[in-house]
Parts: structure tokens; sequence; C-alpha cells
């Protein structure tokens, strides 16, 4: 999805969503998906006109049960696919085993708290800077990209409150200059609309050249507002997942992803016509109903309504449909 900034005084960039569903939104459900069925989510919403797709992780299977296919979802898809798609990754290892399975794009992610890195990754995140120059390297070699993403960028489930001073340290540090981009996360849902806006800008102006990503959660109902805001103070893509779904089995706390279908409908792309978004709600539909999870999208929500006054509303585009049929019989 690509949309342009208009606010008068914004500048002209485009605005991506990136669909992390796939990874993020399947690491606390309790049912698993097939190959087969994650292959046609990602074509169905290639087709769509979503611009990436997070497609899995490289964490341990026995941690994280529903993720454990994700290098036989690459296999299945073309290499015109995977340029579009990312990979989750947390050593030089999973870089290798991404790579070799034939993955482009890898998202090399740490937590900006040791406590939470420790509880995620296994490790202090020193070392996991230490290690991202390998990691980068192994990437690049094989002609890929790989993206620096920070959890825990502004509150830890052990730690607390994390100072921005120490995200702009690691943004600056010479160990992370391979990435192409800066994931930002609100691994919690805890952040506001100011502080996103504040750290973001700060990101943009004070450390190297690089797309900005944010990643964020709706547990205390702010995930539209902060991608809204992140947009407005420099950020280049945000990341939402079908239906609300998601969170992490390793922070207490935390919930759902902001989710795709609301994000897409504040963004208004211009490939999103109400049909579309009709679509989208209809395949999010369908994988939440195969792992037996709610739908926590607003914008779905109000798909369903009656109102036909509206045309993003279902009753509309139908009522529309009958009134065009209705004409070419008369």
């Amino acid at each position: 999805m690509t949309t342009t900034t208009s606010a008068p005084g914004a500048d002209p960039r485009e605005v991506t969503l990136r669909d992390v569903t796939l990874r993020d939104g399947l690491q606390l459900t309790g049912k698993t998906l097939g190959t087969a069925y994650k292959t046609s989510v990602v074509r169905s919403l290639l087709s769509l006109g979503v611009a990436s797709i997070e497609i899995g992780s490289l964490a341990r299977p026995d941690l994280v049960p529903p993720l454990a296919n994700s290098l036989e979802l690459v296999a299945t898809l073309t290499p015109e696919e995977l340029e579009r798609c990312w990979l989750w990754v947390a050593t030089p290892r999973h870089v290798e085993r991404a790579v070799a399975a034939g993955a482009r794009n890898v998202q090399y992610c740490f937590s900006v708290s040791d406590a939470h890195n420790r509880a995620n990754i296994g490790r202090d995140t020193e070392a996991s800077i230490a290690a991202m120059p390998v990691a980068s390297e192994i990437a690049l070699a094989a002609g890929g990209c790989i993206q620096l993403c920070l959890a825990t960028s502004f509150t830890c489930p052990f730690e607390g409150p994390i100072a921005a001073d120490r995200v702009i340290a690691i943004a600056n540090d010479p160990r992370t200059a391979g990435a192409a981009d800066i994931v930002v996360c609100d691994t919690l849902g805890q952040a506001v609309p100011s502080q996103v806006a504040h750290l973001v800008g700060r990101i943009r102006a004070e450390t190297p050249p690089r797309r900005i990503i944010f990643h964020g959660h709706d547990t205390w109902g702010q995930g539209v507002a902060n991608a809204l805001a992140a947009v407005a103070a420099g950020a280049d893509v945000v990341d939402g997942a079908l239906g609300g779904l998601g969170g992490c089995p390793f922070a207490p706390g935390a919930s759902g992803n902001t989710a795709t279908e609301d994000l897409l409908f504040a963004l208004r792309p211009a490939w999103l016509s109400p049909a579309a978004l009709h679509d989208l709600v209809r395949i999010a539909d369908g994988l939440l109903a195969a792992l037996d999870e709610p739908n926590r999208s607003k914008a779905a929500q109000g798909t369903r309504s009656r109102a036909t006054a509206f045309e993003w509303t279902v009753a509309s585009q139908r009522g529309h449909r009958e009134s065009v049929a209705e004409a070419l019989e008369s």
C-alpha cells in the first residue's frame, strides 16, 4: 500500500503499509495455519495492493509453533513475491538459513531493553548489537536487504519506560550501519502519539538517513493515532495485522497489532476502493475463523453497518450494484 502525505506543509513522501499478520499476528494463536493457506494469504494481499508482508520468523519452533513452517512458506513463493516479503531474524545463523531458503529481506530484531532481549532472544542487547555486522554482511552478500528492528522502543514489561536517548544511540551505533531501514516498535502498545512523534522525529533528525518504519500495537487503543503521529513525524512505513491479531509471547501485557484494515481506512491509499477493503475484510474473516480468533478491527466492523449512504459499507456497495443492474435491465 502506498499513499502520499497531503497535509499543508507536509513533504510529499510515500507512506507504505506492511502487513505483519503471518509473523507478529500469529505469535499468540493457539492454532496454526498450513503452508498452502499462508501462501494464498500472501498472494491475496499482494494482488489487492499491499506493498509488503512480513511472512514469518526464524524463532525456535518449539517456542512459537505457529511460525514453524516459515521457511516452507518461503519455498512456495516466487522471487518476485519474495522481493516484497520479510522474515524476522535475531542471529547471523538465522540470516544464513533465511537467504539459503531464498528469502531476500530480513528484519534483524532485538530489544532496546536488556531484560526483554534476554526473555525474547536469550542474550543482552549488547550481544545482539555486536552480532549485527556479521548478520548484515551475510544478507548483503546474498543481494538481500536487512532492517534494524528495535523492540521495546518506548516501554519494557520488565524495566518500564525506555529513554529515547537509548534508541538514538543504537541507531547511531556503527555496528547497525548496514541496515537500510529502522523499525521502531511500540511492543506493548503503551505509547501515546506525542511520544511516538517525539521519538520518530529525533530518529529522522539525528540518525543516518534510512526508511523509518513504525510498528505499533493497539493495547491501549492508540494504535491508529500513534501510526498517524509517526507518519506526520517522518515515518515511511507503518505495520499492521489483519483483524488486530497478534502480540508478543515474551512481553506480558502485549496484545494485538494495530489492525491493517483500520490503518488502510485512515490512510486511504489510491488502490483502496470500498470493494478492495471488503475483500480485505473477507480475507481476515476467513483467517481469523481458521484460528478461532476474534476480529478487533473497527473498520471491519464499520463495513458491516446497514448504512447505505456511506460508500465504504457493504450495504452501500450492494445497493449500488442493484441500482446498476436495474438500470441495465430497463
